[in-house]
């Protein structure tokens, strides 16, 4: 809902339980009032009447305070807006107007400034208690040079003690949750990689005394899959702002010449008195029903050929792991690499996207129809941003890769980065990727991404530093394009796992590969990093071989490693000719229990009822009058008793059925004294579903 003062300067957005408020001051001046519980249009009339708190000498009374700072004038601040004509620098504009409705809905506010022949249109849309912010930059006059252009920078309320969590990580170890006091000065995350990267999630968020459940929870993310940067700055003041948006530094987005205009990615804000658990289920609501397409379609249980075969494959050897796996109930096959051109191992072939003729001598359709026989879905792997040396595409295209006039092509797993700035090299991808979809019935295909950029070269382009931002923004049309075209294709998006997650890619793919890493012990607390922002929907998570042979060797129950899985979109990837009898059989039995308890996990609402520190963890997803547990114990001490999981989510005078007992718990007691589980020993786990009766 958007409410706008009497005065015209004044502009209310509030949600179900939220509220964000900003004012225009006679001098032009946008200010932020307020973020936080819903308030009404006379409070923020009543907060814009106030005076600004006086300063100290060396400071600026607007530092802290604006709701959008730009470079130039009586501001110390990082600026969201950086620009550079060849006269002057910095900005200093005026208002020019308000508008509502249209555009991007019928509650979309945008207020538009112009400084000369610039104009400056900030864009704000309240979804559920998301609120999400974006700038619009048109250019009417000479040359424009855009060295930043954040998308949004957000104000917290004054508080004392804040502090500050995050996703840190790395390849096989991504999603990783770390909190901190802030402190003065600044603290800066994000990615020059090209991509979001394994090393951080776009995502921050800010609270004083929070706890799981309780508490006031800021938080923001970012929509974008390239190169980013969210800084966290505590002023002078003790004031807190948030500012983020495409690019790491300030080298320059884009350069506009009249008549041109560059649009921000997203990047989202929520506030929640629900503590972190709270936070997470409203983003969680948010993706589902605002950026995920098709997110009220459960995935299906995939299997995924790669740690099975590597890159030796063939289409007999296919076809015998494919019967298996229907055999355990698996809806979706994926062949992974190694199927096109001249693909034995990762020096070649990556960029000539047909059929290998040795391996599949007709194409993948009989594969395909086999796999459809067996009653499965059909999926291949690809990396189409990518190319290597050695192959067709490069040796008639060499000037098609990223690259330094002069300098040494870096290559990082044989395979060099194509320029998808390039219109020629769009084209090629779109043409190539059409006719392989149109070739076949396939039904899915995984699309990877396994280097950063290094050599980000664009010879004879006058403004190079545009690759950056045009790579992504290509990479989302052509997304776009062969969604538009195959209408019945998911697509999943990886990284070598986690390196590419993130709103702007989640916007235009069904999941994601969640982390190379499989070792279900691991996974619980890369899982638990996740869940802080996205969805169980959308994260992929695999069964595979115990002993662990990628990483660490550990060996693992089979009853461990499918209810680590089972936590988001399940899926097997284990070498299924080697599985005994005994494991095939109890492997059937676990995929059927998944798609039982599927539309809670994918639906749900997420309760963390116990992190992974050592002992026993635990979480529960309530879909109406359903409920269902996923507990591991990692280790037990000096035999211990499990303590009791209290629940949450339930109706405390209701009573609950437990499939697997029989047993009948009341709600109250499993929200105040817990539910007993017979776990015992290292790496148990157990699954738990419970029915309102």
């Amino acid at each position: 809902m958007l409410d706008t003062a009497g005065d015209g300067r004044t502009w209310l957005l509030s949600g179900p339980r939220s509220s964000y408020a900003v004012h225009l001051t006679e001098d032009d001046e946008l200010l932020h009032l307020h973020w936080g519980p819903r308030i009404s249009l006379a409070d923020a009339e009543a907060l814009a009447a106030l005076p600004l708190p006086g300063h100290w000498p060396f400071e600026s009374a607007l530092d802290g305070r604006e709701e959008y700072p730009v470079e130039g004038g009586p501001r110390f601040t990082r600026p969201a807006l950086s620009v550079r004509t060849e006269e002057r620098r910095g900005t200093e504009w005026t208002f020019e107007a308000c508008e509502t409705g249209s555009g991007e809905g019928p509650d979309e506010l945008r207020l538009r400034f112009r400084d000369a022949g610039l104009t400056i249109t900030l864009h704000y849309r309240m979804r559920d208690d998301v609120v999400e912010r974006w700038v619009t930059l048109r250019n009417e006059g000479p040359a424009v040079e855009l060295l930043r252009a954040d998308s949004a920078t957000w104000t917290l309320p004054e508080r004392d003690g804040w502090r500050l969590s995050q996703l840190h990580g790395r390849w096989a170890a991504e999603s990783r949750l770390t909190a901190a006091p802030l402190t003065y000065g600044e603290k800066v995350v994000g990615s020059r990689r090209g991509h979001t990267g394994h090393q951080h999630l776009p995502w921050v968020a800010l609270d004083t005394d929070a706890t799981e459940e309780h508490g006031e929870v800021y938080g923001c993310a970012l929509g974008w899959s390239g190169s980013w940067r969210i800084a966290v700055a505590q002023l002078p003041d003790a004031r807190v702002q948030i500012s983020g948006g495409a690019g790491h530094d300030d080298s320059g987005l884009a350069r506009l010449a009249a008549g041109e205009s560059f649009t921000t990615p997203v990047f989202a804000g929520l506030w929640s008195d629900g503590g972190f658990g709270g936070a997470s289920r409203s983003w969680h609501a948010y993706q589902r029903a605002h950026v995920v397409p098709d997110a009220g379609r459960d995935r299906p249980v995939l299997f995924n050929s790669w740690e099975a075969t590597g890159f030796d494959i063939g289409e007999e050897q296919q076809r015998a792991l494919a019967r298996r796996a229907a055999d355990l109930g698996v809806e979706l096959f994926v062949v992974d690499d190694g199927w096109f051109g001249a693909r034995t191992g990762d020096h070649a072939g990556l960029g000539d996207w047909r059929p290998s003729p040795d391996r599949f001598p007709a194409g993948l359709g009989p594969l395909a129809d086999e796999v459809h026989a067996l009653g499965m879905r059909f999926g291949i792997w690809v990396e189409p941003e990518m190319v290597n040396p050695d192959s067709d595409l490069y040796r008639a295209h060499p000037d098609w890769v990223q690259h330094q006039k002069g300098r040494k092509r870096t290559e990082f797993r044989n395979q060099l980065v194509l320029n998808l700035a390039r219109e020629d090299v769009q084209e090629y991808l779109w043409e190539r990727l059409h006719a392989l979809l149109s070739s076949a019935p396939i039904d899915y295909v995984k699309w990877d991404f396994n280097r950063c950029f290094t050599d980000a070269g664009w010879p004879g382009e006058p403004y190079p530093q545009r690759l950056w931002v045009d790579h992504v923004r290509a990479l989302y049309a052509l997304l776009d394009r062969l969604r538009a075209a195959h209408p019945g294709v998911a697509f999943e998006s990886c990284s070598g796992g986690g390196g590419r997650v993130d709103l702007g890619v989640l916007s235009r793919t069904d999941q994601v590969w969640t982390s190379d890493n499989t070792d279900p012990l691991d996974r619980l607390a890369i899982q638990h990093g996740f869940s802080q922002i996205h969805p169980a929907r959308v994260m992929a998570a695999w069964v595979t071989d115990s002993p662990n042979a990628m990483l660490n060797g550990r060996v693992s129950s089979l009853r461990f490693r499918f209810v680590s899985a089972m936590a988001g979109v399940l899926g097997i990837g284990g070498d299924l000719t080697r599985w005994t009898a005994q494991e095939l059989a109890e492997a059937r039995d676990w995929v059927a229990l998944y798609k039982e308890i599927r539309p809670l996990v994918q639906r749900g609402d997420l309760y963390r009822l116990r992190p992974p520190r050592g002992g026993l963890s635990a979480v529960q997803y309530v879909l109406g009058d359903e409920a269902v547990v996923l507990a591991w114990l990692q280790a037990q001490h000096h035999g211990e008793p499990v303590p009791a999981l209290r629940l949450r989510g339930l109706d405390p005078t209701a009573s609950y059925e437990c499939r697997e007992t029989g047993e009948v718990h009341r709600g109250a007691i499993l929200l105040h004294h817990g539910l007993r589980l017979a776990l015992r020993g290292d790496l148990d786990a157990a699954v738990l579903h419970l029915r309102r009766i």
